[in-house]
C-alpha cells in the first residue's frame, strides 16, 4: 500500500501485519524526532450517523499510533494492555488525521505511551496507553 494512493504524503509508510487496521484505514506512519507520526484519511464508511468519524475508528487509529510509537517502527510485536482516550472535537471524512505518539517509559515487558490525533491543526483526541512487549 502506498500513502499517496490515499492522498497522504509519500514519506509515510505502511506497516504490514494487521488486517483489521487495513480494513478500517489503512493507516500510515513515519518516524519523527521524539516519536512517531501517523496518518489516516477517513472515508464516509468510517463515520457515525452524525457524519463525524466514529469514536471507535478514532480509538483504533490512536491504538495503532501508540503501538507503532512503542515499537519505533521495528518488527517488535506488542499488544495493548490499557488505552485511555479523551475525545476533544469531531473529525470529518476526508480530513487528513495526523497522530503523534511518544514513549514515556520502556521496561523489559511494558511500554508506556501517550499521543494525540489532530485534524487541520485541531486536537481531536488525546490518549495514553500501556502496551506489553511480546517475546518471540
Amino acid at each position: 500500500m502506498q500513502a499517496t494512493d490515499y492522498d497522504i504524503p509519500g514519506d509515510f509508510r505502511h506497516w504490514d501485519g494487521d488486517a483489521a487496521e487495513d480494513h478500517i484505514g489503512p493507516f500510515f506512519y513515519r518516524p519523527v524526532a521524539g516519536g512517531i507520526e501517523t496518518a489516516f484519511r477517513p472515508r464516509p464508511h468510517n463515520c457515525n450517523s452524525s457524519g463525524a468519524v466514529h469514536g471507535g475508528v478514532l480509538m483504533t487509529f490512536i491504538d495503532y499510533t501508540l503501538c507503532v510509537a512503542a515499537v519505533a517502527g521495528t518488527d517488535e510485536r506488542v499488544v495493548t494492555v490499557s488505552c485511555n482516550s479523551e475525545f476533544i472535537a469531531a473529525a470529518r471524512p476526508g480530513a487528513l488525521l495526523i497522530g503523534r505518539g511518544e514513549v514515556i517509559r520502556r521496561t523489559g515487558s511494558l511500554v508506556f505511551t501517550r499521543g494525540t490525533i489532530e485534524a487541520d491543526g485541531e486536537t481531536v483526541l488525546t490518549a495514553s496507553a500501556v502496551v506489553k512487549r511480546i517475546r518471540r
